[in-house]
């Protein structure tokens, strides 16, 4: 593989940058540097923004109204959004249900969902997780009996992202207890405003309310909202999966977070030096960037070999290298800021009060606790290795 960029890419790259520092607001590019919470209309602005100039959809191909990009086309947008400072995608529409709808979805699915999440008209979210189905999802409980022209929803959902800003929730539920767990589960979308959903917050450690409970309650979903088959859904959820699991790498993310790293070390003294000349920590820095070179190669490996960017062992080890890079980050973070990275001010996260010490540290803390999920959430990093070890390894 040509490690390099061909001019093409290279003015693709100029482009990306361009539109970055033109047309996104400073305030959501101040929120997004210092680590400050996102409110859902900032996430929403820039996503029309993407739209208006035809990046609606970045990673879809064109005949779903998308650019069309090759695999490199699309990691330079997203290492050039990132470091620009524009927020991430919201990825459970953009690299999530949309890939499933655009594979297994029907006509008139495809027709209904995909234009309204490309131009930021719908929010969706993810229904997987559940109390005792976590990493184990084939466990799940949620039930859904075809009663002829709709199923009947019951059951709860946790861990469920962003749930309280959805329009829409795809749900893994049980149609069949009678078989193989695996084979008696379907896909369905259902609408967050029917009788019966239920959503509650769940507060982090960071303080944020980022996640949810989902319960349904009787909820009527027309059949005409299962995606593909029924007792197909695990399929099309692995197929997910491995989306959801690339997209964590986050090689873009990593990558600014490490100048961050960088300018805070630059600016702590230790003994009258600035942290950054601290040989220990200049190592373990000089470390992890390596990991991170070493872990951007392979993505674009990954992605030049399947541009489907489908579910299997490169995803996995993708998912697991990515989001240890992303928690080592968070932590020399914490260790630059020294003493001022301990005090925690939910309302420092707002903007609405200053923080204890520089500016920089104010939300150290907060992403400290909140990065601990990425080893968790897409599936545990324990199950990703389980999965390398028997797609690599045979065992």
């Amino acid at each position: 593989m040509d490690l390099g960029f061909s001019a093409a890419e290279n003015a693709h790259r100029e482009a990306v940058r361009a539109f970055v520092r033109d047309e996104l607001p400073s305030h959501i590019r101040h929120k997004v540097m210092n680590g400050l919470h996102l409110t859902r209309d900032d996430h929403l602005a820039w996503q029309r923004s993407l739209f208006r100039r035809g990046w609606g959809g970045p990673s879809w191909p064109k005949e779903f109204g998308g650019p069309g990009w090759t695999p490199t086309e699309l990691y330079i947008f997203e290492e050039e959004c990132a470091a620009g400072g524009a927020p991430r995608l919201i990825s459970f529409g953009q690299r999530m249900i949309a890939p499933v709808l655009m594979a297994f979805g029907s006509k008139a699915q495809q027709e209904r969902h995909l234009p309204r999440i490309m131009a930021a008209e719908a929010w969706w979210c993810q229904g997987f997780s559940e109390p005792g189905a976590g990493s184990d999802l084939a466990s799940l409980k949620t039930r859904a009996e075809n009663r002829g022209d709709h199923y009947l929803v019951n059951g709860q959902k946790t861990w469920t992202t962003l749930g309280q800003h959805a329009d829409w929730i795809f749900c893994l539920v049980r149609t069949d207890p009678d078989v193989k767990p695996q084979r008696g589960i379907s896909m369905l979308l259902i609408d967050m405003k029917s009788p019966g959903v239920i959503v509650r917050p769940i507060i982090t450690l960071d303080g944020a309310h980022e996640v949810n409970e989902v319960w349904f309650e009787d909820v009527e979903v027309p059949v005409g909202n299962r995606v593909g088959e029924e007792n197909r859904g695990w399929t099309y959820a692995k197929f997910l999966l491995g989306h959801e699991r690339n997209n964590i790498a986050g090689i873009g993310i990593a990558k600014r977070e490490l100048a961050r790293v960088k300018r805070v070390a630059a600016a702590e003294l230790k003994n009258g030096r600035p942290l950054s000349a601290d040989p220990l920590f200049a190592a373990r820095l000089a470390e992890v960037e390596i990991d991170l070179m070493a872990l951007a190669i392979t993505n674009l490996r990954v992605l030049s070999a399947d541009p489907e960017q489908g579910g299997g062992a490169e995803a996995s080890i993708l998912k697991i290298k990515g989001s240890e890079i992303q928690q080592t980050l968070s932590e020399l973070l914490l260790q630059a800021a020294g003493p001022y990275a301990r005090p925690f001010i939910g309302d420092a996260l707002e903007g609405d009060l200053p923080p204890v010490g520089p500016a920089h540290s104010a939300a150290l803390a907060a992403g400290y606790l909140n990065l601990r999920k990425l080893s968790i959430f897409g599936g545990a990093n324990e199950i990703q290795k389980n999965i390398i070890a028997q797609k690599i390894l045979g065992l």
